[in-house]
């Protein structure tokens, strides 16, 4: 069993699993959020009649929808941001042995 603890951590899969794991559970609930909160927000502040996703600039006969895009990478900030945190406030960080360098 002490062998495979020892190749867990000198892989680091420990900190992959969390990141995995963390990253699902959070997921749903940070689309939530950014869907039902920040982004009828934003939309507000920026004079969109409803939701950020419906922002769009129209160039001809071409629209770019940027309003999703930014949506989408609000997500990505705030998802990064709680695992980032989570695994920093539990000292997840810590779990993985680092390899010793050989000379």
């Amino acid at each position: 069993m002490k062998g495979f603890m020892n190749f867990i951590r000198e892989q680091g899969v420990v900190g992959l699993a969390v990141g995995f794991i963390l990253g699902g559970a959070v997921s749903k609930m940070v689309a939530s959020l950014v869907t039902d909160i920040i982004n009828p927000v934003l939309g507000i502040v920026l004079g969109a009649a409803g939701d950020l996703t419906d922002m769009s600039l129209r160039v001809g006969s071409i629209e770019i929808k940027w309003g999703n895009f930014l949506s989408v990478a609000i997500d990505f900030a705030v998802i990064a941001m709680v695992v980032y945190f989570g695994v920093t406030l539990l000292k997840l960080d810590k779990l993985d042995k680092k390899k010793e360098e050989k000379k």
